[in-house]
């Protein structure tokens, strides 16, 4: 049986995100997972994976560190020799597809998202754009979740004609499904999902919610999430004064969506595509989010499921939630069901899970 090799850099994202892509390799192929430990491992088993736990520090730049981790990806590939490598994220897209390439292995990568370091101008993108071309040169496919990644990386020729672009990691629509819109005569319930970190969008959202609550009795503003960054005081501050309230990390969040009126996602982070707002969408909630990349992909139109804003303008987050809180009840609720029909559209995981299995059985079988 042919092997394929799936380098990833948390089990979490793997599990949640490519479940069904997993279990459908699996039918066809020995599926070997090379990730750090988690939670999620033995989830990732019972699909019929076989697991192969490494050292890896998501945001660790230590030299020696870093040639472990590219020597550990290295061993393995030889022992393994797989028939196909798929990668996701940075350090498996770079380390991993150097390694891939040193051994003559069919690859094929995931863009999930810039990130802080390629994103941003200075000497540390200069490097990374130098390290993807060495991992990306004769690469057989790269897979980009929205069209600025894509240009990014034709621009700085890291790649030539072999990107191609699928919606983003897809939502489970089975999974994710349509939700009956919740009453709001007691309070019109807003919800920010995310890790809490600066770029996400944090501090404009507190600040915007202080300052509707101010405003309007019958509103409430939600927090689900892992405190990524040190906002513990912070969080705790506008939690005291009821500006918001904090759940921690949500293990299932479309029970959680069942009592929300209205997802915000006001990240700058650069993102592929956000999952946050396609599995809100798909449980028929509206959504409030920035115009970056990968935020206002999943807002069909401004008003038509959503309400899309400037990045980092909290007066603007301000002026969509003032819009919003004013529609009627059945306004609400439609712009919930035009956001079902739009992911159900453009992003069923469906359409991922085909791309890959057809790109897959292309390269295995050349």
């Amino acid at each position: 049986m042919k092997i394929i090799l799936i380098l990833a850099n948390n089990d979490m994202g793997l599990y949640k995100f490519r479940k069904e892509l997993l279990l459908s390799l699996t039918k066809k192929y020995k599926v070997i997972v090379l990730i750090p430990g988690g939670p999620y491992i033995a989830d990732i088993e019972a699909l019929g994976c076989e697991v192969q736990q490494i050292d890896l520090d998501r945001r660790g730049m230590n030299p020696i560190n870093e040639l472990k981790l590219f020597f550990q990806y290295q061993k393995t590939i030889k022992r393994i020799n797989p028939s196909c490598i798929l990668l996701y994220t940075i350090k498996p897209n770079i380390y991993g597809g150097i390694a891939a390439r040193m051994n003559k292995i069919p690859c094929l990568a995931n863009i999930t998202g810039m990130g802080t370091a390629l994103g941003t101008s200075g000497p540390t993108q200069k490097l990374l754009i130098q390290m993807y071309k060495l991992a990306f040169k004769n690469i057989n496919t790269v897979f980009f979740q929205n069209k600025p990644n894509m240009d990014f990386f034709l621009d700085n020729k890291i790649i030539q004609t072999n990107g191609t672009l699928i919606p983003g990691s897809g939502v489970n629509l089975t999974q994710f499904t349509q939700l009956p819109y919740p009453s709001d005569e007691t309070a019109i319930k807003f919800v920010f999902i995310s890790r809490i970190m600066k770029e996400k969008g944090i501090d404009e959202y507190l600040t915007a919610a202080e300052r509707i609550k101010a405003e309007y009795k019958n509103v409430e503003f939600h927090i689900c999430g892992f405190l990524e960054d040190d906002y513990v005081d912070k969080l705790k501050t506008y939690e005291s004064a009821g500006v918001i309230n904090y759940h921690g990390l949500v293990p299932d969040i479309s029970q959680f969506l069942k009592d929300m009126h209205c997802t915000i996602h006001p990240s700058y982070y650069p993102e592929g595509i956000s999952n946050v707002l396609l599995e809100s969408a798909a449980s028929c909630r509206p959504i409030i989010t920035t115009d970056q990349p990968g935020c206002k992909d999943v807002v069909k139109e401004d008003g038509f499921n959503g309400y899309i804003f400037e990045a980092k303008q909290t007066d603007q987050l301000v002026e969509k939630i003032r819009a919003f809180i004013q529609l009627s009840y059945s306004e609400k609720q439609q712009m919930g069901i035009n956001g079902r029909k739009f992911v159900s559209e453009k992003f069923d995981r469906d359409i991922v899970v085909n791309r890959y299995l057809q790109t897959i059985e292309e390269i295995v079988h050349e």
